[in-house]
This record gives C-alpha cells, structure tokens and sequence, in this order.
C-alpha cells in the first residue's frame, strides 16, 4: 500500500500576520487533507481557520503534540499516513521542524519511509538573517544559549570568536522574558565594534529589526521583554 505524505506547513510569526504568511498552495493542501499533528490544538484550529480552512472543522482529525506527550511512542501519529491518508504537521509559529519539537515527527517519517513535503512560509531565523546585512554564505543558528551566566558569558565570546574566524553570522534566541538580560549580556562580552543585529516580533506590526555596533547598541534603548527576538552577530574583522 502507498503512504500517505506529510507536509510541513508553517504557520504565522505574529497576530494579524496571515495574509503575510499564506500561499495559494498552503490554501489548496489543507482543504485536501483533514488530518493534523499539531504542537496545540486550539492554536493550529485558529490557524487553519485564518489559512482559508473550507472543510468542517468537526470533520478534522487532531494529533496533539504537544509538551506532555513528547517521550512516548510516535506509533500513533503514524497511522493514518501508514493508510495512504496525507498529515499535515503544524508548529506554534514558524516552519515545523525548524527550532520546533516536530523534527523528531519529520525523522521518524523518514525512518518509515514517508514522503516528506515542507511547505513555503514565514521562519524567523531566516527573515531576520536576511534582514541583518550580514553574511548569507555561512551562517549558524544556535538556539538557547546557557541559562547560567558564566556559561553564557563564555558562549557568546565563543560565538563572537566563531563569527570572526570563518565569516561566519551566528543567530541565537532566549525565551521571550529574559531577551532583556540576554542583550545586557552580550553588550558586556561582545568586542565594541562587533555588529549585533535585533530583529523582534518578525511579521508584527510592531515589527523592529536594526543592525549596530555595539557600541552604538550600548547608546540606544530598546526594550525586548516578552517579544520574541532574534539576535544575530557578526563580525569580520
């Protein structure tokens, strides 16, 4: 029997984002498909809904994904897909798979076999890289850097290290709360003339994405509690 395929598709960055982040294509694979994994429920309802969703939402099938079933067997995710029926993977914002707990789904799919299709739409990392000035040839994205701030310290001088060695742009995010003290700490270890770009709350309409030095960063006030950031330096020379 034929397997069903399982498209990625990307959902908005931000409120009022939609008509920003919805292709025709999306709009035409989510009224052929009415089975889901999704990371939450109620958000992934409210997505489809804004994507253009024709299809009853009664008649939907639902996998949660959510934090408290992430360890258990995949097994159930894959049924329907294992029956030729097509499943449509669904983050909290952005690209599945991408920063997102639903690349163990993506690898799982590949172990069994399953055509894999990632859709066109809005990712923060890249939005944010190609809004920076900095290079596209090489670039890194780490992640969540250490909580505890020696670690942290130490993480960023490397970043720092690494961006100048190989020409390399790093990005790197924290948790919406603590960006504030995050960007505190990369003015203290970064070198005054290394480039910091901010590009926060990608897709809103209070959208900020600038690129400075940090010495000049150090002379600007911005405040980036509870906004989600991403924050990317260069430095090549």
């Amino acid at each position: 029997m034929q397997k069903g395929i399982l498209y990625l598709i990307p959902v908005p960055l931000a409120d009022n984002a939609a008509s920003k982040s919805f292709t025709p294509f999306l709009m035409d694979t989510i009224n052929s498909i009415n089975t889901y994994i999704v990371e939450n429920e109620k958000t992934a309802r409210k997505f489809l809904k804004e994507a253009g969703l024709k299809i009853p939402q009664s008649e939907l099938l639902i996998h949660d994904y959510g934090k408290h079933k992430r360890g258990n067997s995949l097994k159930p995710f894959f049924q329907e897909l294992n029956k030729g029926i097509n499943v449509g993977l669904m983050s909290e914002a952005g690209c599945p798979g991408v920063a997102d707990p639903g690349a163990d789904i993506v690898a799982e799919a590949h172990k069994q076999q399953i055509k894999v299709v990632p859709l066109v739409g809005p990712n923060a990392m890249l939005q944010a890289l190609m809004a920076s000035g900095f290079s596209g040839q090489s670039y890194a994205f780490t992640g969540y850097l250490p909580i505890d701030k020696g670690d942290r310290s130490k993480r960023i001088k490397d970043l720092e290290q690494l961006s100048q060695r190989f020409k390399q742009t790093q990005l790197f995010m924290e948790t919406p709360f603590r960006n504030n003290q995050l960007l505190e700490e990369v003015l203290k270890n970064c070198q005054p003339s290394t480039l910091l770009c901010i590009a926060s709350n990608i897709n809103a309409e209070d959208e900020y994405i600038k690129t400075l030095s940090i010495a000049e960063w150090k002379k600007e006030k911005v405040d980036l509690h509870k906004k989600p950031t991403v924050f990317l330096i260069y430095r090549n020379h």
